[in-house]
């Protein structure tokens, strides 16, 4: 299993992508995340990609544009680093929804997350 881009934006073409299989993500953290890549590829003046490790981990990715001699690397992970500390609580919801919801692991809560939801008349 390899990474799995979960979202991107690009600031030059104005661009934003989130990948297909992962349009069920409730709407609200769908938002959450459109802000901070849309930001963090303005800020940086990249591209800014959010994904999953194969152990389900979100991992940051910067792709500077082709000839831009200019990128600053560090100052691009230091950005990183102050927006998973701002962002703490949005990034371990997604890790957490994506074991439950994504992988096999994650199956036998998914099924009780259902199950109650359920009973109590509502849909995940």
């Amino acid at each position: 299993m390899a990474r799995k881009v979960l979202a991107a934006a690009n600031n030059q073409q104005q661009k934003y992508y989130i990948e297909e299989n992962f349009g069920f993500l409730p709407d609200a953290i769908k938002e959450d995340l459109k802000k901070i890549c849309v930001y963090m590829a303005e800020k940086l003046n990249c591209t800014f990609v959010v994904g999953f490790e194969e152990n389900g981990d979100l991992y940051f990715e910067t792709v500077k544009h082709e000839g831009d001699c200019d990128f600053d690397d560090i100052g691009a992970e230091l950005e990183i680093k102050k927006i998973q500390k701002e962002e703490l609580e949005l990034f371990r919801a997604i890790e957490l929804w994506y074991v439950i919801f994504c992988t096999k692991e994650g199956e036998p809560a998914k099924q009780e997350l259902m199950r109650r939801a359920a009973e109590e008349g509502k849909t995940l």
